[in-house]
């Protein structure tokens, strides 16, 4: 698979978001399972694993290194930290925190259970607003020093917490929600990373499954999965949202491609620096996603499709309100 660069980290053009396999889109796989899968998508070319500590509180990293060890080199992790996992009340943490002891302790987590000495990409996975950024960045810089972090991040953050941050230790990337069907980056966000220098990540880039195709108009949520909770995905939003569902298809006949493959090869014509991290289970699904960094699009088809795109009313909140708080405005 081609690579590109998120500033000066050097990733295969598509990642593997990995949180799937541990929480919010059941069912799961078997450990086992996981870790045969997450090595088989590296031997199709994909070189970027996101993870994250608050991922089923470190089983997620746990089965991502176990996966990973043999490989290490080869590949590049991705992390995050930014919840005090201290305070867990039996299903989710209580509360954000970015304070340096907290920091300190996640790091030192991250890293035993991912079974390497460093993280390749170390995101703050909210803002906590109780903590500076700049103290976070400073904490940052230390890790760095340490050789414990090569490149760090910031995720759901507006571009003036991006600035600060930056100012103070270099950013390598950012990550947010950037999508077919969540497009808000383009406004303000990504001609700030053009600006500075700074990658960009998107995840859930195929619309938690939406823009696949296979899910229909009329699809229910079990309560243990996450979409249950979301606005967008209610039985009338889900309706109405279908629109862009039936167009992605019109353009996967023509192209003679999959409804993913060309929402991911979308993102990528959006910029060199956008690296999507779609996640899945399966690896016949993490084949087909890595097929779209082979697909293109001329100047004059995206002027089309992004035309069509601002056509289709979206509707339905993308989180559950208790979540939107946790992020800042892009």
């Amino acid at each position: 698979m081609e690579t590109r660069k998120l500033s000066s980290l050097e990733v295969s053009a598509i990642g593997l978001g990995c949180m799937g396999f541990t929480q919010s889109y059941p069912p799961f796989p078997a450990p086992d399972e996981s870790i045969r899968t997450i090595r088989q998508a590296a031997e199709l070319g994909v070189t970027f694993f996101d993870t994250a500590e608050v991922y089923s509180f470190g089983r997620n990293e746990s089965i991502v290194g176990e996966a990973l060890q043999p490989i290490r080199n080869e590949i590049k992790i991705a992390t995050k930290f930014g919840f005090d996992l201290s305070s867990i009340d039996g299903l989710r943490p209580t509360r954000l925190s970015s304070k340096p002891e907290v920091m300190r302790k996640a790091i030192e987590g991250s890293l035993r259970r991912l079974r390497t000495d460093h993280i390749d990409l170390y995101y703050q996975h909210r803002v906590d607003p109780d903590t500076p950024i700049e103290e976070v960045a400073s904490v940052i810089a230390d890790f760095i020093k340490e050789g414990k972090v090569l490149h760090w991040g910031l995720s759901e953050v507006g571009v003036d917490t991006i600035r600060r941050a930056h100012a103070v230790c270099p950013l390598t990337a950012v990550q947010s929600e950037y999508s077919m069907w969540y497009r808000k980056p383009e406004k303000h966000l990504l001609p700030a990373l053009k600006e500075l220098g700074i990658g960009f990540v998107p995840f859930s880039p195929l619309g938690k499954a939406m823009l696949t195709g296979r899910l229909a108009s009329n699809s229910k949520f079990e309560s243990d999965d996450f979409r249950s909770s979301i606005p967008r995905f209610n039985t009338q939003n889900l309706e109405h949202n279908y629109a862009l569902v039936e167009y992605i298809k019109h353009l996967a006949q023509e192209k003679n491609c999959t409804p993913a493959q060309i929402a991911l090869a979308w993102l990528l014509a959006q910029g060199e620096n956008i690296v999507p991290i779609p996640g899945s289970k399966k690896i016949e699904r993490i084949r087909e996603n890595t097929g779209s960094a082979e697909l293109s699009f001329t100047e004059e088809e995206l002027t089309e499709i992004n035309r069509h795109l601002a056509a289709i009313d979206i509707v339905g909140d993308r989180y559950p309100q208790s979540q939107e708080e946790l992020t800042q405005k892009i």
